[in-house]
């Protein structure tokens, strides 16, 4: 087998990733756009020592879980790699996904775990209340839409049902005024240039927006025609609150740089989550999926068991949306967030929703979670809600020193949960449940919350 072959497969199952998986004898071939119970003609990309990877070329014969995919750009963009399968059959992929993490990489008896089918959406469309979208040149002008997989190729895009229609519009409006104006959009390779991103935030309850131009250089020419432009736009249900121009100058893929400047309108947008108002800046962690969410959010507060005796802790507590839910419940809350500007923005949510018992610590959790235990701080409850690379040993360690009754971890990442979990397992807590959460609609991705209850001895 070599790059280039065309071979015939049956697809037996689903990768976490979304790519089919297939079989010669025992070698395994990872195959982008197969759904499980094809029977495709796949084209080899590379081959491995145990694996290869392919591209479906032709679907001989479809699998009944297999539709239509509902965007034309989907094979170039690669944004949803499930949109070719029905979402009954998407919710059972997330599910395995979770299953498989907690059995292989946890090693947990699932014997003794309930785990719940993944939770859905009604409607898995115009989702996410936060779009950035990459902008670059093609054939001399300038273009903005996604990156195709694995590569900084910009696959132009005039529309995208994972978002409102109000983020297709605003960047329509900044590439038109880049093209108008004949300002150069930033070029990667030669590290010159201006606008790199644009990034909108919409408002699910208040219909407020956001649009935030992410820029190489702090001067651009006739941007008040920009925000002139933008202010003029009737974007599709949303009234355009905030414009922003974000200064990145670092050479990295970080989205967003370090300096705001507010060009037109206020500083933040505001959004209400489980009946708190927040407030949401450029840089602030907003969960982007309002409606799951909500789900995600009722499932952590029922799993944690709350009521006014109890201590929560939070670490890893961004904004301080789980810390303010959990305040409404509990005697006490104590938030942990490492990012300075989040800390601020789970002050003035505390105080613009007049939530007087919850306070917030800006520092490393491996850092701040070790000091609060050694000041005598026992938690009943701790929820843990890390980035995709999981929590750390200290703080882990730290949290087992406490013997809280019940932690609560909300993950993004199947493989650190399932890791973190056990070494929460190994100092003496028992998985209970866990329950998938799908966030993201037609990507491989899954949410998942479970409950670590600590046993006696």
């Amino acid at each position: 087998m070599k790059p280039g072959d065309i071979i015939k497969l049956n697809i037996l199952n689903t990768a976490p990733d979304g790519r089919g998986i297939g079989k010669i004898d025992q070698f395994v071939v990872f195959v982008i756009g197969a759904c499980e119970g094809d029977l495709v003609l796949a084209k080899i990309l590379t081959v491995h020592k145990t694996y290869a990877t392919a591209a479906a070329v032709q679907v001989l014969a479809p699998s009944p879980f297999r539709q239509e995919s509902f965007c034309r750009a989907s094979s170039a963009c690669g944004g949803c790699p499930l949109s070719h399968i029905q979402y009954e059959k998407q919710l059972a992929i997330k599910k395995q996904t979770v299953t498989d993490a907690l059995a292989r990489i946890g090693r947990f008896d699932l014997q003794t775990v309930e785990i719940s089918d993944a939770l859905g959406m009604d409607r898995p469309f115009c989702y996410r209340n936060k779009m950035v979208f990459p902008v670059g040149q093609a054939g001399g002008k300038a273009v903005g839409g996604f990156y195709a997989p694995k590569s900084h190729d910009i696959v132009p895009l005039d529309s995208c049902l994972a978002g409102e229609e109000a983020a297709m519009q605003a960047l329509s409006c900044v590439v038109r005024f880049l093209n108008d104006e004949s300002i150069p959009s930033f070029h990667e390779a030669k590290k010159c240039g201006t606008v790199r991103r644009v990034f909108v935030r919409t408002g699910f309850h208040t219909k407020a927006l956001m649009v935030v131009i992410s820029s190489f250089t702090e001067r651009i020419r006739h941007l008040d025609r920009l925000v002139s432009a933008l202010r003029e736009t009737e974007f599709a249900g949303y009234c355009l609150k905030s414009v922003v121009l974000n200064v990145n100058q670092k050479i990295n893929n970080l989205v967003l740089g370090d300096k705001n400047i507010t060009l037109w309108g206020s500083d933040t947008i505001e959004d209400e989550l489980m009946g708190l108002i927040f407030s949401i800046s450029p840089h602030s962690f907003f969960q982007v999926n309002p409606v799951q969410t909500q789900v995600l959010y009722q499932t952590a507060m029922s799993l944690a068991e709350l009521d006014s005796t109890k201590t929560v802790l939070d670490v890893y507590c961004g904004i301080g949306t789980i810390s303010l839910c959990a305040a409404k419940l509990a005697k006490r809350v104590i938030g942990v967030e490492i990012v300075k500007e989040a800390v601020l923005d789970a002050g003035v949510n505390a105080e613009r929703n007049n939530i007087k018992n919850a306070e917030f610590y800006c520092g490393a959790a491996e850092q701040i979670v070790p000091g609060l235990i050694g000041r005598d701080i026992r938690p009943d409850v701790v929820f843990l809600d890390p980035p995709r690379k999981g929590s750390d040993e200290k703080t882990l360690s730290a949290i087992l020193s406490a013997r809280p009754e019940r932690i609560v971890y909300v993950s993004c990442n199947p493989a650190t949960l399932a890791r973190d979990a056990q070494y929460l397992a190994d100092g003496g807590y028992r998985l209970t449940r866990a329950v998938p959460v799908d966030m993201f609609p037609h990507t491989a991705h899954v949410e998942t919350v479970v409950l670590m209850s600590r046993v006696e001895k």
